[in-house]
């Protein structure tokens, strides 16, 4: 349908050039060529009226099978010419409403480097964005519903037990109950803390902070759970009076939960590197540690929520897949950016920030 629409919207458009041409030419011969041919006539002495007469209709005759052949040729090319352009838009139409439906496996074939060659890739990539953000989503459902579903599910049977009497109500249950309860509520402060990072922007309190400051106060923080673990924890920031324009509350929370990560992989004896350094129109925060690495295929989804890249983990080993989450979220907000690379022995996590004017 859309093909036959536009074949004859191109074939309109075409016509009125075609009869523009023909009755230029048509008007030309009959007032030019046909006085030409009179006093050619004449010069020779050649009766011209019965030539002349023959040789307006034959010219007229040539002219219009002239332009039947031009509509002929003209209808032909956009044919073709349709059915070249509209190929992939047509399976562009089709896609779409698979996409809107949920399917997600279907892209469109690419046959040309022309514009709409280079329109198919685009709805390529943008179909297969789509594909990957519903799998996170799936993915953040079935996360959400297994870590809710632990702990409620502890909470039921022990209360099932209390209620038929089949467990004592002693002082070690009662703590079990409420190590679940606050795994609950850990869950539910994490989700409210990724809600309000993605709000932040409209919240920052900005201010010129020292990024040594900074570090040095996690630094303390984090010290004595490193030293319990044997972790090596350096700081090399250069210059020392390295400075960022940002909100001293969420730029310390997005350092902290990397600083977190960083302790939770890290293998024991391991060593986590905190570096900064000064980028031409950005500073640069990098949080390293060692322990095993992060795979390609993981490596681009990090900081997608609820995304883990050992999905056996459970919470109190691998968290809720919040934590870089929250982390973008608060960077993006400054109007910075944050990456990650990894290799068999290192993983570097770094964000960046608008340098101070």
């Amino acid at each position: 349908m859309i093909k036959k629409r536009l074949l004859w919207k191109l074939l309109l458009n075409i016509i009125p050039v075609i009869g523009v041409t023909i009755l230029v030419v048509w008007l030309a011969i009959d007032k030019l060529a046909a006085t030409y041919f009179m006093r050619l006539m004449e010069n020779y002495s050649i009766a011209p009226h019965d030539s002349h007469q023959m040789f307006i209709e034959a010219v007229h005759r040539y002219l219009l099978w002239a332009a039947l052949a031009a509509l002929a040729l003209a209808l032909l090319l956009s044919f073709l010419m349709t059915r070249r352009v509209l190929r992939p838009l047509s399976q562009m139409t089709q896609i779409s409403q698979e996409l809107a439906a949920g399917n997600f496996n279907n892209r469109v074939e690419v046959v040309s480097v022309d514009e709409v060659g280079q329109l198919g890739l685009a709805f390529n990539r943008m179909a297969e964005s789509l594909e990957q953000l519903e799998q996170l989503r799936k993915n953040m459902v079935t996360d959400v519903a297994h870590e809710l579903r632990t702990p409620l599910t502890n909470l039921r049977g022990y209360l099932e037990g209390l209620s038929d009497e089949v467990v004592p109500p002693s002082r070690e249950t009662f703590q079990m109950l409420e190590s679940e309860i606050l795994r609950l509520v850990h869950l539910v402060d994490d989700l409210q803390q990724l809600t309000k990072a993605e709000a932040a922007q409209a919240f920052l309190q900005r201010s010129e902070l020292s990024v040594v400051s900074l570090v040095e106060q996690l630094r303390a923080l984090f010290e004595r759970r490193f030293q319990a673990k044997g972790i090596d924890l350096q700081v090399a920031i250069e210059p020392a009076n390295l400075t960022v324009n940002a909100d001293l509350d969420k730029l310390l929370q997005a350092l902290r939960n990397l600083l977190e990560n960083a302790w939770r992989y890290s293998p024991a004896g391991g060593r986590v590197i905190v570096t900064g350094r000064q980028l031409k129109a950005a500073v640069e925060i990098s949080i390293i540690n060692s322990g095993d690495g992060i795979s390609e295929n993981d490596l681009p989804f990090i900081f997608e929520r609820f995304f883990r890249a050992d999905r056996s983990r459970s919470r109190e080993q691998g968290g809720a897949g919040i934590g870089l989450s929250i982390v973008k979220q608060l960077i993006e907000a400054h109007g910075g950016c944050v990456g990650a690379e990894s290799g068999d022995d290192q993983t570097r996590i770094w964000l960046q920030l608008p340098a101070v004017d």
